[in-house]
Order: structure tokens, then C-alpha cells, then sequence
């Protein structure tokens, strides 16, 4: 085996790495958004309707303000955490 072949086969299962790990962020990421905007916001609001933020219930306070503050922080730490990623895997910018 050639040594470029060995460089080929290195870089691949660091690409796998990066992208599985890459991956696995999306999927939480929208999780926790589905659950906030979705969840909390329309299916969980009759339930969430008892405890009252801001003079409203919490409910619609998800779904007005808390969905889009969550998606907001969702955005930074996908950032934050891609930054880390790239470091990790060799792939930052500099």
C-alpha cells in the first residue's frame, strides 16, 4: 500500500469523525428546537397555562418569545461549538 493510499484512508475516517460529530450536533440542536417551538409552544401550552412569566402564561410566552430566544441560542453554541470541532479535527480557519 502506497503511502498516499495511507493518507486517503486516514483522511477518510477523520471526515467521518468530523461529519458524525458534526451530525449528531444537528440532530440535538433541532431536538431541543422541536421540543421548545413545537412542544412547549403548542402541544405542552394547555398544561403550561398555570404559571404566568411577564404577565402571560408560560405557554404562550414559549411560543411568542421563548422559541425564538432558543433558537437564537441554539445558533451561538452551534457556532461556539463548531469552532471547537474544526480545531479538534484539523479543519479550523485561521
Amino acid at each position: 500500500m502506497s503511502e498516499e493510499t495511507t493518507n486517503i484512508a486516514q483522511v477518510t475516517e477523520r471526515d467521518k469523525g468530523y461529519w458524525a460529530a458534526n451530525v449528531r450536533m444537528i440532530l440535538i440542536s433541532l431536538v431541543i428546537w422541536a421540543l421548545v417551538s413545537f412542544g412547549f409552544g403548542i402541544v405542552l401550552r394547555p398544561a403550561l397555562s398555570g404559571i404566568s412569566v411577564g404577565g402571560t402564561d408560560l405557554g404562550f410566552w414559549f411560543a411568542q418569545q421563548g422559541s425564538i430566544i432558543v433558537f437564537l441560542v441554539l445558533i451561538f453554541f452551534y457556532a461556539w461549538r463548531m469552532n471547537r470541532l474544526d480545531k479538534q479535527y484539523g479543519v479550523d480557519e485561521e
